[in-house]
């Protein structure tokens, strides 16, 4: 559970909650939408001619729907896939390998050239949460990279279950909570529903 913030003058940065900046989004939990949620806000982002940035972690290189429909919107929308792939699962714990580690520092550098001195409205970090989770990146990183971007620009941040550290630095956090998933009763992911 997602706790309320008491201080309604200022948050956790120290910034006046009625400063016309850019917003810290978190989609968070165990339930499906994060990405789904946040490639929606891009698209609107989109119809207001906003420039928009999205990075994707694990996935990898899986031609999924969004990415085919988010090259049709540019060039108002990038997309890149910056991880190799799921990570693997050994025992029921996440299996994470030397070549994992390679590439997420691979894209942690490649995130930091692409957000400082750009000129995006709107920066997705596409499952950065997990990367988190896994010991991929380091909370300091996280904040870097929230911190390292244009003045103005809005972030959103996905990934299953977001630590507090990083909800507190939030402006507004959702958490979407499974009640039941197709998933359980045998059925695979479906295209146009789950990619």
């Amino acid at each position: 559970m997602i706790p309320e913030n008491k201080n309604k003058d200022s948050d956790i940065t120290g910034r006046k909650n009625n400063e016309c900046s850019g917003l810290i989004l978190i989609n968070t939990g165990s339930g499906k939408g994060k990405t789904t949620a946040a490639i929606g806000c891009a698209l609107r982002s989109a119809g207001h001619k906003q420039k928009v940035l999205i990075l994707q972690y694990i996935k990898g290189t899986m031609n999924t729907g969004e990415l085919k429909s988010i090259n049709q919107l540019k060039p108002y929308v990038e997309i890149f896939q910056l991880g190799k792939g799921f990570i693997k699962y050994k025992e029921g714990l996440p299996f994470v390998t030397e070549e994992d580690k390679k590439d997420a520092k691979m894209a942690y550098e490649i995130t930091i050239n692409k957000i400082k001195d750009s000129s995006y409205d709107l920066i997705i970090l596409d499952e950065i949460i997990n990367m988190l989770n896994f010991g991929l990146i380091s909370f300091e990183e996280v904040k870097k990279i929230i911190f390292c971007r244009p003045e103005g620009s809005s972030v959103i941040l996905t990934g299953s279950n977001a630590p507090m550290e990083l909800i507190e630095l939030a402006d507004t956090v959702t958490e979407m909570k499974e009640v039941k998933h197709a998933f359980h009763k045998g059925i695979n992911a479906k295209k146009g529903i789950e990619f």
